[in-house]
């Protein structure tokens, strides 16, 4: 059943060995993501459309570190609390260990807004535009992660019978969907580009919190949809019929976005 797809190669998830030092696919993905999308919102051209009263250049420079420490901190917290809690209570060593896998989206991003909220607070910025500067590069990172979730075989997708699919080499001769690849095209590349087409045509970054509308919307329904094609973590399986946590987690970002919208919209009417 399902041995149409093409078998993948096995790639040592360990990509730049210096010495003792090891250097992940995973912690990779993560410093690319991080370096291109400051790249990304310090470039000229995103200095333009943010209008600079709210943010300046100066601010952006010094903002890198508190998003780093919020995703990382974050997104590990998150994973142990949601996704495998009774593993981590009984191997409280292992949580530390990030370079072994294990981060959870929704808790990174819980975690950079967290670091913003304190950052903007800290040298008296406007909050939102910070937060609508994360939303138009977080995809750039989003697109890095799942194309290393996908060397290393992890979040692998239902079985298929579609030309695309892929055989991961587990020892299992079944065909899947390439789950990580959709959500690298749904969740990095359309919403990076959704956002660039609104930043452009609609000026949302001159109207601070739209941006972050927009992602919150377009991230939760991406993910929502890709989590049709992914297999549910083991540990945790379905929580109701074919529904998913990422479904569940995913949901209230969309209602969230939706009210943000909606508020800073009602305020220039």
């Amino acid at each position: 059943m399902y041995v149409i797809g093409m078998l993948l190669p096995f790639i040592d998830p360990v990509a730049i060995q210096i010495g003792p030092i090891n250097i992940h696919w995973y912690g990779l993905s993560y410093g690319l993501g991080l370096l291109l999308g400051w790249m990304y919102i310090s470039s000229k051209f995103i200095c333009y459309y943010s209008a600079d009263r709210f943010v300046g250049k100066d601010a952006i420079s010094s903002l890198l570190p508190w998003i780093i420490c919020g995703i990382i901190i974050g997104g590990r917290i998150g994973y142990v609390l949601v996704y495998d809690l009774r593993y981590f209570l009984e191997n409280f060593d292992e949580i530390y260990k990030i370079w072994n896998g294990g981060m959870s989206f929704h808790g990174g991003l819980l975690g950079g807004i967290l670091a913003i909220f304190f950052f903007s607070r800290k040298h008296k910025l406007n909050y939102l535009s910070i937060m609508d500067l994360l939303a138009i590069s977080a995809p750039i990172g989003i697109f890095f992660g799942r194309i290393s979730n996908f060397i290393n075989h992890e979040l692998i997708g239902k079985p298929s019978d579609l030309p695309w699919s892929v055989i991961y080499p587990t020892g299992e001769l079944i065909s899947r969907h390439p789950s990580q690849i959709y959500e690298a095209i749904l969740e990095g590349l359309v919403l990076f580009f959704i956002l660039l087409f609104a930043c452009k045509k609609y000026l949302v970054l001159r109207s601070p919190g739209n941006a972050s509308a927009i992602f919150l919307i377009f991230y939760g329904v991406f993910r929502i949809i890709s989590e049709i094609f992914r297999l549910p973590d083991e540990q945790i399986g379905y929580i109701f019929g074919q529904v998913s946590i990422g479904m569940i987690i995913s949901l209230p970002m969309v209602i969230l976005g939706i009210i943000l919208f909606n508020r800073e919209n009602e305020k220039k009417i």
